[in-house]
């Protein structure tokens, strides 16, 4: 695609986008707040303020405009101080000052973590590690998650906590177990039975299960279930047992979430459930977006960016295929150390409009004086003195207010997704793989979905981060497929399906490489998708090429390629420096669609200017033109920007527009100050 011809699209999208912004609210949630509303909030910890505190901090939180605050995380012990006696006492006063000032309450059950009473009665709850030592609850999220004492008490935690507050005027909406996804694995011999039955569950029989983890090599096959052991999560073992350890633990992070949307939708069927999400945690994570509309209504993580690229990245998981707005229920109140940098979370406050978000919560109001988080300094410095960050979380709440009056949040329709799953984040980690296999997945699979999402977010193109098999992919035009090594057989399916009825999908190298059971095909590959793409692929060199896509030549900046045998494929690119000038991308007609395959895994300088093309033929209109760390997007016909350096930036604008937010007129450039934004109008 040539560069004049891209500008000019840009700027007739920019000026000529219209996109519906209303948000509509789900079924069942007649109350909740949608279109024209947004809200700036705060996480608050009650547990150890007095009354007379409390007051002091509601005025505070009222005087700066902030309309929900959430409560009740980590907490379990400050409502259930000694089993079955509960206290309710303190908690009523904080919930009645909340709703004397007119601030609303997202209730998060604190099933995370378990109280020391708890582990003291039932030792099954402690984590046990590899080595088979029990371990003291030494920081929070050591609980053993799949113990039924533990699930037992912690239902009836949430039960009793969602019957008291079910009416109360306050309540906004019910959350989960903060940070779920950052648990332990446990090696208790509980455990191990428990991982047995799940097993049994899935294979049936100890063939099935010999069959689905390779035990004819190297002398490991099963004779009985009570040969099973656990395998570790650290250290060696086989990739099909480590990938179903992560399945079964993931299982039963789901299934505990489902014990407490079982109980919110007894006892407050009326209010959404709004977690605080971190399935990408490296301790164990779990298959959220293959399970999201079991147990949540909206999206909802904390936002702790370091930089654009991977903070639009977790912004846009969380929010998988929901069409809602998403909730940031935790926000970096100042970032950038341990106690901040001024502008830093009013500049991702504006950068998460752009993404969808209708709710930014600061994390935290007070500054914790004791316990894990001590120098993560709240709103309030640790002698109770307003600091600068409530000052700026102030200007925040009235920067929402104005905003939600201009179309936001903002209703986000993709037509391009970006495929991720958790079987295959389990397959590419450090266990995942065998040790042959980790030489050949030489870039991470975070790198390579990075890789493919990067250049959309910098053309201002809306995204979705899905699980193939979850979702209607009837609603998108392009898929991409960035180093899917494992590629379940729905998921394969499910691509088969897509570019049949008329959709294009793009697979980069080291897809579809492993079955379900992690164990590499024996067929050609790419594996179950070789007639969809038209080509196989045998041989991988780790060496870096050069292609020439049109008149623009590209290098490789990772050291693999796979070598592409079309069979029916038509040659897109081809390597110019390599022996023979292999095929670098093709593209295959199958059924309605098209499906396109690159030779290397994803990279930005390959993807960029390869989506640009795609795009193009498929209609997607790329958003308006920034530069890079600018980033924008169209919203009821004005144009939002977001400036993510620290130093102003010219932006170049096509003719003369006002600012909404400002009165100032720009004609041919636009100043956007360090870390700041603009609404533009004509």
């Amino acid at each position: 695609m040539k560069k004049v011809l891209l500008a000019c699209t840009l700027v007739a999208s920019a000026l000529g986008g219209v996109q519906a912004q209303s948000a509509r609210s789900p079924e069942g949630r007649p109350d909740w707040p949608g279109a024209g509303q947004l809200f700036v909030g705060v996480n608050y910890q009650p547990v150890d303020r007095s009354l007379d505190q409390v007051k002091r901090d509601v005025g505070l939180m009222k005087q700066s405009g902030f309309k929900v605050v959430r409560m009740g995380d980590l907490a379990w012990d400050y409502f259930e101080p000694a089993e079955g006696r509960f206290d309710f006492r303190h908690f009523d006063a904080v919930m009645d000052e909340m709703h004397a000032a007119g601030i609303r309450v997202i209730l998060d059950i604190p099933g995370l973590p378990a109280p020391m009473w708890l582990h003291h009665r039932y030792p099954g709850v402690d984590i046990t590690n590899q080595a088979g030592t029990r371990l003291a609850p030494a920081e929070r999220y050591m609980d053993n998650i799949g113990d039924p004492d533990y699930r037992r008490l912690a239902a009836r935690m949430a039960d009793t906590l969602t019957r008291r507050y079910a009416r109360h005027p306050a309540l906004l909406a019910v959350g989960y177990d903060n940070e779920i996804g950052n648990g332990f694995m446990s090696y208790a011999e509980a455990d191990r039975q428990r991982f047995v039955g799940w097993l049994k569950k899935r294979y049936g029989s100890t063939e099935a299960l010999n069959k689905a983890w390779a035990t004819q090599r190297w002398s490991r096959r099963i004779g009985t279930w009570d040969e099973v052991r656990l395998p570790y999560a650290e250290g060696p073992g086989p990739a099909e047992r480590y990938l179903d350890l992560r399945r079964f633990w993931s299982d039963l992070t789901v299934a505990t979430l489902d014990d407490l949307e079982a109980v919110r939708r007894r006892n407050t069927p009326d209010k959404p459930a709004l977690s605080n999400y971190w399935d990408w945690s490296g301790r164990k994570g779990f298959d959220y977006l293959g399970s999201y509309r079991q147990h949540a209504t909206f999206g909802a993580m904390g936002f702790y960016a370091g930089e654009p690229v991977g903070g639009a990245w977790e912004a846009t998981l969380i929010k998988g295929g929901m069409s809602t707005p998403t909730w940031f229920n935790e926000f970096t109140a100042g970032g950038g150390g341990a106690y901040g940098s001024k502008g830093w979370s009013r500049m991702w406050a504006n950068f998460v409009l752009l993404m969808g978000g209708q709710a930014v919560l600061a994390w935290t109001f007070n500054s914790h004086l004791g316990g894990e988080e001590q120098v993560l300094m709240g709103l309030l410095d640790h002698d109770d003195r307003p600091s600068w960050k409530l000052d700026e979380w102030a200007q925040i709440a009235k920067d929402y207010a104005r905003l939600e009056k201009l179309g936001f949040p903002r209703h986000v329709a993709p037509k391009v997704a970006i495929a991720y799953a958790f079987d295959n984040t389990a397959a590419h980690s450090a266990n995942g793989p065998s040790n042959t296999s980790r030489q050949y997945l030489k870039t991470s699979y975070l790198k390579q979905a990075h890789g493919a999402f990067e250049p959309l977010l910098k053309d201002n193109i809306d995204v979705a981060i899905i699980k193939l098999s979850y979702e209607d992919l009837s609603r998108y035009r392009l898929i991409v497929l960035p180093g899917m090594y494992l590629l379940d057989k729905a998921s394969t399916e499910a691509v088969r399906k897509f570019v049949a009825d008329g959709g294009t999908v793009v697979m980069t190298a080291q897809s579809a490489k492993v079955n379900d059971n992690n164990q590499w095909h024996a067929t050609p590959l790419p594996g179950g998708l070789t007639d969809v793409f038209g080509l196989q692929t045998h041989e991988f060199y780790d060496v870096a090429g050069t292609m020439k896509l049109g008149d623009e030549e590209i290098r490789s900046t990772i050291e693999h390629y796979e070598l592409l045998e079309p069979a029916g494929a038509e040659v897109l690119a081809r390597f110019t420096d390599l022996d023979g000038q292999p095929p670098a991308i093709t593209v295959h007609a199958f059924g309605k669609g098209r499906a396109v395959y690159v030779a290397t895994p994803a990279q930005p300088a390959i993807m960029r200017p390869l989506l640009r093309r795609l795009c193009a033929d498929l209609g997607i209109a790329p958003g308006p033109s920034t530069p890079d760390g600018v980033f924008a997007r169209v919203v009821d016909g004005r144009v939002f920007y977001v400036n993510t350096h620290a130093t102003p930036v010219e932006v170049a604008i096509d003719g003369t527009f006002k600012s909404v937010l400002s009165s100032k007129r720009w004609t041919g450039s636009l100043r956007l100050e360090a870390r700041g934004a603009e609404l533009l109008e004509r």
